[in-house]
């Protein structure tokens, strides 16, 4: 029987057109045809009686052939898998990176700079405020976030932006009204905080860091499309925010602006408008298509990779020079020195991932990992600044 089955398929269409068989859609029909062969050697005198010497080597064809059939069903159910397994990965990495929890780093560090910096000057430090502060502040970054999504959807910008939140959640309107709330628990809370230290240019600084975010994002000013969100980026969590928290903590109604704070502050935005710089290397194309020149658009990833190594040599340059010029205490400087190896496996990775598409994206990491550790650093210096001084602090310059 399953000689005449042979026969008929070697007589109405050989060998040659074997191939032609083997679509994905023909598969199994040809499974049934060619499972029954395995046994054909066994048949010794039902081939002599059918087929001659090209029959035979038909038959052998056959069942070579029939050996890849079975082969490569296994390899793409393997395949089938490991796409499972991939996609898999892959959604929850989008939704790891739609929170962009590391980000909020940038949050972080301002209120900790700030606040040991007041301690430094004062001897005081409010725990109570220092999380209000923290959460309020996580607040306003959701907001600044999730805006950032709603305003780059609307201009195409994340069109192959697989974990921008509105892409995922499927609702902009919705996206964009939550924003906004996050937002306004998050003015409430700073404001509480103000009115308990009675800080009133606190206020003010905090609502120009809450401008610069507008006018980064939102129509009809969109700076960031006109390549200006990093001077942005910069004045917001440095010298407007870390300086608010600086008023915040420091317990008393008046207080002067040291030159610590205004050095520390240029700091932290120089590092937090760095990690804005590197979230742009993968999403140069689509910005490009958009309008929104940024500064990599401009430069494009190999300059943008020499951008990122002058900036950070220029970073602990910086360092060294306000620490020689007493600005900075000593054991601040030292300890964020130590971070070193952090930065520069920064510029490591952006020159050797600059033009992976894929592997590039951790580029923001690495920026984000400097400035947390450089921030911190920073901040345990002042602290211990405080604790082990023996030298009167730096002459105080009035706001």
């Amino acid at each position: 029987m399953a000689a005449a089955a042979f026969c008929t398929i070697s007589h109405g269409y050989g060998v040659k057109k074997l191939d032609k068989l083997l679509s994905r859609h023909n598969i199994n029909r040809i499974y049934q045809v060619l499972l029954p062969l395995q046994n054909a050697s066994r048949w010794p005198l039902c081939m002599d009686a059918y087929f001659n010497k090209s029959n035979i080597r038909q038959l052998c064809s056959l069942r070579r052939h029939r050996r890849i059939l079975l082969k490569c069903r296994a390899e793409d159910n393997d395949s089938f898998i490991e796409e499972e397994k991939k996609e898999s990965v892959s959604k929850a990495t989008l939704i790891w990176r739609a929170i962009k929890l590391p980000m909020y780093t940038v949050a972080l560090i301002p209120i900790t700079v700030g606040s040991a910096a007041a301690y430094l000057q004062t001897g005081q430090y409010f725990g109570k405020r220092y999380l209000m502060l923290l959460v309020s502040s996580f607040l306003v970054i959701a907001w600044l976030n999730l805006s950032n999504d709603v305003y780059d959807f609307d201009t195409g910008a994340d069109k192959n932006k697989k974990e921008s939140v509105v892409n995922l959640v499927g609702s902009r309107t919705g996206t964009h009204i939550f924003a906004w709330l996050l937002l306004a628990l998050g003015v409430v809370g700073i404001a509480w905080v103000a009115v308990e230290a009675g800080s009133l240019r606190s206020v003010f600084l905090l609502a120009y860091a809450i401008i610069c975010g507008v006018m980064y994002q939102c129509p009809p000013f969109r700076l960031s499309y006109l390549g200006l969100g990093e001077p942005l980026c910069f004045a917001a969590f440095g010298p407007f925010t870390t300086t608010a928290f600086y008023l915040l903590q420091s317990g008393t109604r008046e207080l002067s602006i040291s030159g610590t704070i205004v050095s520390s502050s240029i700091l932290v935005g120089y590092t937090t408008s760095l990690i804005l710089f590197c979230s742009h290397f993968h999403q140069i194309e689509d910005d490009k298509a958009v309008g929104k020149y940024s500064p990599l658009v401009r430069l494009g990833t190999e300059g943008g990779a020499k951008v990122v190594k002058v900036a950070v040599g220029a970073l602990y340059s910086l360092l060294f020079i306000l620490g020689l010029g007493q600005t900075l205490p000593f054991s601040s400087v030292v300890l964020c020195a130590l971070t070193l190896p952090v930065g520069k496996s920064a510029v490591s990775f952006v020159e050797k991932n600059h033009k992976d598409k894929t592997k590039i994206f951790m580029a923001k990491y690495y920026c984000v990992r400097l400035h947390t550790v450089f921030g911190a650093a920073l901040a345990a210096g002042l602290v211990a600044a405080r604790m082990f001084a023996r030298k009167q602090l730096p002459h105080a310059i009035i706001l």
